[in-house]
């Protein structure tokens, strides 16, 4: 099943070319949180159970005129996994790896959704792409094994985890508004039993950089959240970024980046640099 947030927060389910609107049978309410109406199906799952859906009745708008927003506009926490495949490490020239780096948390204010821009803070800084397959969980993780690690899992998206190559700490790199592109909606992880074998393709203006599978993760998807629980309780409706291969390369004003993976969909969104200004004017610099 594939969940999307649409026409302003609206909730549906992709059936063929439309999306049929289950908003108020999903919620229980037409006014959902503020975290968005899938995130409180999410813990309405987690807290009750799987929720029998009728779409008799139910409202249809064509998939092609309905406007997709961020299936999770603000997620409880995002958690990152830096360098987590073998050849971005090799381009990157690290000597480490997430094994050695554990993970990083990315700020939820910094999501957006299908169709919007991102925003280059700087003209002389360079910004990257990094597509990456995204993990939604779907009940609390704490101290997890591997082993049972899937089962915490609602299901599966798109991510673009957008980086500034400068000096500070990666959350702040990472962090900015608009960083943290999610969509176009949400795969249940019935439909993707193993997320350890999924094609992964980035393109930006056109042209290819990245191409992987997910079968090159150094810590799959189990390994990473049994990890990551070690560390932290993850919570339904958490996404983990579970890192990027080789291909990252800087972004400009007027890019077209899309992220497609197999079985999960397709993410576009522009890039917008009009309002970028040099790194030596940012907040708070101190003259040394």
């Amino acid at each position: 099943m594939r969940l999307a947030l649409f026409n302003k927060g609206r909730l549906g389910i992709v059936d063929g070319d439309d999306l049929v609107d289950v908003t108020e049978q999903l919620t229980g309410t037409s006014t959902p949180s503020a975290a968005g109406a899938l995130h409180q199906h999410i813990e309405t799952v987690a807290r009750d159970g799987a929720v029998q859906i009728d779409l008799t009745g139910c409202a249809r708008v064509p998939l092609d005129e309905a406007a997709l927003e961020a299936p999770l506009p603000r997620p409880g926490k995002v958690v990152g996994a830096p360098v987590n495949y073998l050849d971005h490490k090799a381009e990157m020239e690290y000597t480490t790896s997430v094994a050695d780096l554990g993970v990083f948390l990315k700020a939820n204010s910094s999501v957006i959704g299908p169709g919007q821009d991102i925003v280059l803070p700087y003209t002389d800084k360079r910004t990257d792409q990094e597509g990456e397959l995204g993990v939604v969980i779907g009940r609390t993780a704490s101290n997890v094994d591997a082993t049972d690690a899937l089962d915490h899992v609602f299901g599966y998206t798109c991510v673009l985890d957008i980086t500034v190559r400068s000096g500070e700490d990666r959350s702040t790199r990472k962090s900015f508004d608009t960083f943290t592109p999610i969509g176009p909606w949400i795969v249940t992880a019935d439909e993707i039993p193993d997320p350890g074998s999924l094609d992964l393709r980035c393109d930006v203006g056109g042209a290819t950089r990245q191409r992987t599978n997910t079968a090159d993760l150094i810590f799959g998807v189990a390994e990473l959240i049994a990890y990551t629980s070690s560390v932290m309780t993850l919570h339904p409706g958490d996404v983990i970024a579970t890192g990027t291969p080789a291909g990252v390369g800087p972004l400009s004003h007027g890019d077209r980046v899309v992220l497609e993976i197999d079985r999960v969909g397709r993410l576009e969104v522009g890039v917008d640099g009009s309002r970028a200004t040099p790194y030596e004017q940012r907040p708070g610099r101190r003259d040394r």
